[in-house]
């Protein structure tokens, strides 16, 4: 395992449709242990008046190529309503040359015959040709005056890569408070035409005990990665061993439509902690704290929605410590692996680098996002795509701005931010949004296929 020195430049060639491949990359980007969103989420059931079926079901191949992974080709089908109307599951299986992997999910199933508690779990197995983390090599230390890897001011071609595996799984219990919109009912249903909500109501004012959904979560999440020295066939090296952590979070969103809001705002609160136990060799803890607020400004000629979407995000590891020796040489310690805690880059904050691209004990990120739901539906009278379910197309343009600090003073975490610009293509098909989001930045350009909105 070696410290590359070069740029690799982001290349995706999309051979399948758009729509098929976004259906089942919920569950490949697992593989990439992405955890941007809140896990907590508002109990809804969809009704669409041009189909209202109890089940929905999917099942579509799909293939593409990217620069660490090859050439793949896969299949993956999700289904709604199976057993509850508001559960799904999904899964997929894919492979090409020394890429292969598997994964299953399941989402939102009620449990002890409540109306409130709810549970989802999903998980992937894989192997693959080519990982990169921005991080240093275990027990590596990083020489004074230089910027440790992954650093708000580290070099773009400072990262460890090699081939082998990253497994990887979730286990989340969710509360549905029985206060607020949720007073008398665990769910909200909501009822769709043309993929706009029917009577669209106006958000009341912020007070949780009377408006929105409050959602508490209790996550267990594990990872065991490991990386393969292409130098030699025998040696293997772990670059952060396991992870095997708690998070508790809560959630209150007062939004018109959490699928897509329109007006309202959200709130995510949570502390996680990764304790030394089972296979986990590190103790760490995070703290992190996010915001959205949504604005609508009504319908155009053109467009049947125009919502101005603005998200803030903080986090903080209060478990990672610096360690200097005699030689000003530093060290970290007690931090929470380059793919968790304050990390910064990929699908969902700064989209415009690497996935984990910038990791550190303290992170803040800001965007603000314009979306357009399209009055057009090129694709609407189209009758072999119509199991697509698709409702609208959206445009969106939006900025990204943020940074990873070592210390979490205002005066360091608002100084030298990273900016990235960005267009996307989103729709809604099967009451989810898909999105390809286009993004630019100082390293780059980067293309996301992603299910849900990033906020």
């Amino acid at each position: 395992m070696n410290h590359t020195l070069h740029t690799l430049p982001y290349r995706m060639s999309f051979i399948f449709n758009l729509f098929a491949y976004s259906v089942v990359f919920s569950l490949l980007s697992s593989t990439f242990l992405v955890q941007a969103k809140p896990p907590a989420t508002v109990k809804i059931n969809v009704e669409r008046v041009e189909n209202n079926l109890d089940r929905n079901t999917v099942v579509l191949p799909y293939a593409f190529s990217t620069d660490d992974m090859g050439f793949v080709l896969g299949i993956g089908g999700m289904t709604t309503g199976l057993y509850q109307k508001q559960m799904s599951m999904g899964g997929t299986v894919y492979g090409g040359g020394d890429t292969k992997g598997v994964g299953l999910g399941l989402w939102n199933y009620r449990v002890f015959d409540s109306e409130r508690f709810f549970i989802s779990a999903v998980g992937m197995l894989g192997r693959y040709p080519l990982m990169r983390a921005y991080a240093p090599l275990p027990g590596e230390v990083t020489e004074q005056g230089q910027p440790r890897a992954g650093a708000n001011d580290s070099s773009f071609d400072d990262f460890i890569e090699g081939s082998g595996s990253s497994n990887w799984w979730d286990v989340r219990l969710e509360y549905v408070l029985p206060w607020g919109a949720a007073k008398h009912s665990g769910m909200a249903d909501y009822h769709l035409q043309g993929g706009l909500l029917i009577n669209n109501p106006s958000v009341k004012s912020w007070n949780p005990l009377k408006t929105g959904t409050s959602v508490l979560v209790a996550r267990q999440f594990n990872r065991y990665q490991l990386f393969l020295d292409e130098n030699s066939a025998k040696e293997q090296t772990e670059l952060s061993g396991a992870v095997h952590a708690i998070e508790l979070g809560f959630l209150y969103d007062n939004t018109d439509f959490p699928t897509n809001p329109s007006q309202g705002s959200s709130q995510y609160i949570a502390f996680t902690y990764n304790p030394q136990w089972l296979e986990s060799k590190d103790e760490w803890s995070f703290v992190e704290v996010e915001a959205s607020k949504y604005f609508s400004f009504g319908s155009t000629p053109f467009a049947k929605q125009n919502i101005l979407a603005v998200n803030m995000w903080l986090g903080y590891s209060p478990s990672w410590q610096v360690n200097i020796d005699d030689q000003g040489r530093s060290q970290v310690s007690d931090n929470a692996p380059f793919s968790e805690g304050a990390t910064l880059g990929g699908m969902y904050r700064m989209r415009g680098y690497r996935q984990n691209r910038f990791n550190d004990k303290a992170a803040i990120y800001a965007t603000a996002e314009y979306r357009m739901t399209l009055d057009y539906n090129p694709i609407a009278d189209i009758s072999w795509l119509r199991f697509l379910n698709l409702d609208w197309f959206q445009t969106v343009l939006y900025v990204e701005g943020g940074r990873v600090s070592p210390t979490f003073a205002t005066d360091t975490l608002l100084s030298d931010w990273k900016t990235d610009v960005g267009v996307s293509l989103r729709a809604l098909t099967a009451g989810i949004v898909v999105r390809m989001d286009i993004t630019k930045s100082e390293e780059g350009t980067a293309m996301w296929l992603m299910v849900g909105h990033p906020f």
